[in-house]
């Protein structure tokens, strides 16, 4: 049955729940017990969230025009150039959004071609190598938090103990180490990243 040349349903549409199905729960593990158990940085779940989601229904939804290798490059070059132009995107981050990108393409234009136990180890192994890389560079147990941050005289090499000890008052944490991102000397304010221990 057709609706304006349309078809109303084909097989696919299983297909299709089954394979979201499967995507959500390899990129929950990624986003919620990778990403944030490392970073407890809330501000970008939406968004590698939402992004996953328009990646694979808009692949899954290419595939069936049969996309020459062209277009399927082109694609990736629109996601190559994603820029978040009004906060500066740390390494790690866009790192993950590559990541979320990348598994839910995978897993929404893979064909008969691979098998879905190789489809399974393709999403395990991604994942493991995630965990990995996160404890091997998080050895120290050390976790990272954003905060905007208003007093840039302290920003001064000569006050990084006044600024130390300020960041910890407002914070409650005993902090390791600091990163200064953006300064926005209009605005008196900094962006910066705080690295502190988790059972402190």
């Amino acid at each position: 049955m057709e609706i304006f040349g349309i078809p109303l349903f084909d097989e696919d549409f299983f297909k299709l729940l089954f394979r979201f199905g499967m995507n959500i729960i390899f990129l929950s593990i990624i986003i919620r017990f990778l990403y944030y158990k490392n970073t407890k940085n809330k501000e970008y779940l939406f968004t590698y969230y939402m992004i996953s989601v328009i990646v694979f229904f808009i692949c899954f939804t290419l595939k069936k025009l049969e996309l020459d290798l062209g277009m399927a490059l082109g694609l990736f070059a629109i996601f190559g150039i994603i820029r978040y132009r009004t906060n500066t995107v740390s390494i790690k981050e866009m790192t993950y959004l590559f990541v979320v990108i990348g598994v839910s393409v995978i897993n929404s234009l893979a064909n008969k071609k691979l098998s879905f136990a190789e489809l399974l180890a393709t999403n395990i192994i991604i994942i493991l190598t995630l965990y990995f890389a996160e404890s091997f560079s998080n050895k120290n147990n050390l976790l990272s938090k954003k905060i905007t941050y208003g007093n840039i005289e302290n920003l001064r090499p000569e006050n990084r103990e006044l600024l130390l000890e300020d960041l910890e008052r407002i914070n409650g944490l005993k902090i390791s180490n600091i990163k200064i991102g953006k300064v926005d000397l209009n605005l008196n304010t900094a962006n910066i990243s705080i690295f502190y221990k988790e059972n402190e």
